[in-house]
């Protein structure tokens, strides 16, 4: 089969991971949960109601800004194609109606949304039996990514494979023909390291700052615990750098530079963050308590705080540089646990007013370039 345009053969596309490079249910529950912790709580009682019900829950308490999502441009190049070629295109997805309405609407090449709603989750075979009702066996072409799709491209003349997930690219070939495969992202590992961000890991040299005003570089187990505190504080700071990106996607998306960071590009997909987050933390917080507890006490307190910076407090004018300035003095701190040492009211205070006017500083660039 080398071409893909016939006109009386419909062309049915995938959102979550095909159309755009994310997964909209997952990212409107971080969203909510960012707004509302509490509402973790009762994600899990909807969750009990069936997913179809827990889609619909968190779509009504979530919008998606469609303007801003990281779409897949061949995805969209073919979708046009299709509807300048006559042939009808649909949005045929798992995520919620509301949705699939505004991304839809956004984009104006659909001529049908099929998505999931009135008690129905419309993946898998159920999203199958809906294009088969409309368009007939083989009478549509499918766009997906996942093994989950595999029902679907039973059902359809051709299967086109997009940015396919482990296993999706073998269950395609052997459910139907495959008329393309787009694998448009840049490798996971290269991604993942950009949002680890090992750039910011210079920032973390402060824990040896006690180390070099106590004039103890010369004792090797000092010098020991300081190398150790800093690897420990880098695996904490990349964990929470990794769940700040998570929450802070809309915001991100809308920034002339952060959008171009791993998850709010879409260059890698949002479970692996939530995977990679608590393995980096578990592990941070593991060398930490190996190091002394009240190392490890001052780790959890950096970590906490940068949790609430991420979550509420940046957004408040002047608190937010405080806290910046903060984030920077626990590190002098928890070096001082580390080797341990006494911290003196000087370095202390010198410290914090240098950290506030370089936060300061910060914004003021920011601000400018806005």
């Amino acid at each position: 089969m080398s071409t893909h345009d016939t006109a009386d053969v419909a062309l049915a596309i995938d959102l979550d991971g095909t159309l755009v490079r994310t997964d909209l249910l997952i990212e409107s529950v971080l969203q909510l949960v960012a707004r509302h912790p509490l509402a973790l709580f009762a994600l899990v009682g909807w969750l009990f109601l069936g997913r179809a019900e827990l889609k619909r829950r968190v779509a009504g308490r979530v919008a998606v800004d469609a303007a801003r999502l990281p779409y897949e441009p061949r995805v969209l190049e073919l979708a046009r194609a299709a509807r300048a070629a006559g042939r009808e295109v649909v949005l045929a997805t798992a995520a919620a109606r509301p949705h699939a309405e505004a991304v839809a609407a956004h984009l104006g090449c659909f001529d049908r949304v099929l998505a999931t709603g009135e008690g129905r989750n419309l993946s898998a075979r159920h999203k199958a039996a809906a294009l088969v009702a409309l368009y007939g066996e083989r009478g549509f072409d499918y766009a997906g990514n996942a093994r989950a799709d595999a029902a679907v491209w039973r059902a359809a003349r051709g299967a086109i494979v997009v940015n396919p997930l482990p296993g999706a690219a073998r269950a395609a070939r052997a459910a139907a023909a495959v008329l393309e495969t787009v694998d448009a992202r840049p490798p996971c590992g290269r991604s993942l390291v950009r949002a680890l961000r090992p750039h910011q890991w210079a920032k973390n040299l402060l824990v040896m700052l006690p180390l070099v005003t106590a004039h103890r570089l010369g004792d090797p187990v000092a010098l020991a615990h300081a190398a150790a505190a800093f690897v420990v504080l880098c695996l904490v700071a990349s964990a929470a750098y990794l769940v700040n990106d998570l929450v802070d996607l809309p915001h991100d998306r809308a920034h002339p530079s952060k959008r171009r960071r791993p998850f709010a590009a879409g260059a890698l997909p949002l479970q692996l963050g939530l995977v990679a987050a608590p393995l980096l933390f578990v592990a941070g917080m593991a060398g930490a308590v190996a190091l002394s507890l009240p190392f490890a006490a001052m780790v959890l307190g950096y970590f906490a705080l940068t949790l609430a910076y991420s979550f509420a407090l940046k957004r408040v004018p002047i608190l937010d540089v405080i806290v910046l300035s903060l984030l920077y003095t626990v590190r002098v701190l928890a070096g001082a646990a580390a080797i341990p040492v006494v911290v003196s009211f000087w370095l202390l205070a010198f410290s914090t007013f240098l950290f506030l006017s370089l936060a300061m500083a910060k914004r003021c660039v920011e601000l400018e370039r806005l």
